[in-house]
């Protein structure tokens, strides 16, 4: 099932992927009362949660049907602020949300039918434009990419009690004016991937299972190399292939698909090519089988999908679909 959040037109659309051809069959508009951005699917993959960046400032909270995948509203809760970025924990019981306007992370508790309470557990100020909150595998530890402060912070986390509080270091910097925005770990856990927003690279960063810290390893340009716009550069979202060889990184400016493989031993990135992609791109996502990629436009309100080739991980576009209007961020999974 792929889910993709429609901000102007106020809905989610819910559609089936077709395994076999990559085929998206819309199921069902799934409405919401404002701006819908970012999406986070639970970890059993039975609840989805929206957070609206119009105000009030809520997360909508969604039980994902069983075999049909179709959504139901269960309820709406106020957050601290416009969230550009929300996530769950390993377990499924804390929601978490970065504030890019706001200069600020929440940690939201969620109770046992799924439902995300209020108050937050915490509310803690960042340096400027937090974009993206994760946790590691081992659920033991968080890191928040701030846009606007060069700095990836790293944070200890509590599973009992929901609180996070800074590690030692406290946090790793990028170059200067690169923007850090997106983070997703590699499937071995051993490394960490980042998009820089500001000057459209991807960095890769050793992760220490043991501490919870990143050491900088690689950074790989996310243009293509005959692109002669120039700044500003708009690196946005990036996925990993299940399996670990493959990475995609999504760039506004030049309107792309940056492709890459992935050093199984230290993690860098050989670029494969890039493939132009719907206007603006900025959100996109894999299926959990490796095979397909679906990629958003903001303005161009379509989405196309793209069959990765499992040798060599170039894309090839198979169809474009109409969405709501401004599609921005897509979740795809396998239905419990």
């Amino acid at each position: 099932m792929v889910y993709v959040s429609n901000a102007d037109s106020k809905e989610i659309y819910v559609l089936s992927l077709e395994n076999r051809n990559g085929a998206v069959t819309l199921v069902q508009r799934a409405p919401v009362t404002g701006a819908v951005m970012p999406l986070a699917i639970s970890p059993n993959r039975r609840l989805l949660y929206a957070a609206l960046r119009s105000r009030p400032f809520s997360v909508f909270t969604f039980e994902i049907a069983p075999t049909t995948g179709r959504l139901r509203f269960l309820s709406a809760t106020p957050l601290a602020d416009n969230m550009a970025y929300i996530s769950t924990d390993r377990t499924g019981r804390f929601l978490f949300g970065a504030s890019y306007t706001g200069d600020k992370i929440s940690i939201n508790a969620i109770g046992e039918q799924g439902v995300v309470q209020a108050p937050p557990v915490q509310v803690t100020s960042t340096p400027p434009h937090p974009h993206s909150i994760v946790v590691d595998p081992s659920n033991a530890y968080v890191l928040i990419a701030c846009t606007g402060g060069d700095r990836i912070l790293q944070l200890k986390f509590n599973q009992a009690t929901g609180a996070a509080a800074p590690n030692a270091p406290p946090f790793v910097e990028t170059e200067r004016d690169a923007g850090p925005r997106h983070i997703v770990f590699h499937p071995n856990g051993r490394f960490v991937h980042t998009t820089n927003e500001l000057d459209a690279t991807v960095n890769t960063y050793r992760f220490d299972v043991e501490t919870g810290t990143l050491t900088p390893a690689a950074t790989a340009s996310a243009l293509p190399p005959a692109f002669e716009g120039g700044a500003p550069f708009a690196s946005a979202d990036l996925h990993v292939t299940p399996d670990g060889r493959f990475l995609y990184a999504s760039e506004r400016a030049s309107n792309t698909l940056a492709c890459f493989r992935i050093d199984a031993r230290g993690g860098a990135l050989t670029a494969i090519g890039s493939v132009p992609t719907e206007q603006p791109p900025r959100g996109f996502n894999i299926d959990p089988r490796g095979r397909f990629v679906l990629a958003v436009g903001q303005t161009s309100n379509s989405m196309t999908s793209y069959a990765i080739d499992q040798e060599t991980g170039t894309l090839t576009p198979l169809r474009r679909y109409s969405m709501g209007n401004n599609p921005n961020w897509v979740e795809i999974i396998d239905i419990p």
